[in-house]
């Protein structure tokens, strides 16, 4: 009989050691995985040989290698409360010829450029008080969520970005 209370009592203890829980609560900042939006308010623009009609910003801080850039050109309002945001690279067909918005970027900076089969200097509507919203989507959720990139309103809603707050980069 002793020693089946001394394997009840070993039991037991076993079982209290086993729940015991210790909880550690550490600090972490989460760097890696915050979206971010900028925008380019009524901008030009700029000429050179070399490239052509582009915009050039740098990106302060860098971005992640990972880190994906969407920019969208605002291309007109449904009314003053709702933009309409088109995702670039976007060809546009004008009467003139075709007008191509493209961009590229690193994690130091991006460009946008404007290029087309004709004289852009004749449609300076398209090349001049352009503005453009630059989202950065960190690449750990860039393919973890299904998502039409296409529309600004649909990205914003699925990485949980807050719109209202856009840091300027003019």
């Amino acid at each position: 009989m002793k020693k089946i209370t001394l394997l009840v009592a070993f039991i037991i203890a076993c079982v209290m050691l086993g729940c015991t829980k210790t909880e550690v609560v550490s600090n972490t900042t989460d760097n890696d995985t915050i979206s971010e939006v900028f925008e380019l308010k009524n901008v030009n623009f700029a000429y050179n040989n070399v490239d052509g009609y582009n915009i050039y910003r740098t990106l302060n801080p860098n971005i992640y290698a990972s880190d994906v850039v969407l920019i969208y050109r605002l291309s007109g309002t449904i009314n003053s409360n709702t933009p309409i945001w088109q995702l670039i690279p976007r060809t546009l067909y004008l009467t003139q010829g075709e007008l191509d918005y493209d961009f590229d970027f690193s994690k130091q900076d991006f460009t946008i450029y404007a290029g087309g089969n004709y004289n852009l200097a004749l449609t300076p509507s398209y090349l001049n008080n352009q503005t453009f919203r630059i989202v950065i989507v960190p690449g750990y959720f860039s393919n973890k969520v299904a998502v039409d990139y296409s529309d600004y309103h649909a990205v914003i809603k699925a990485f949980k970005i807050n719109d209202t707050n856009v840091k300027s980069l003019n």
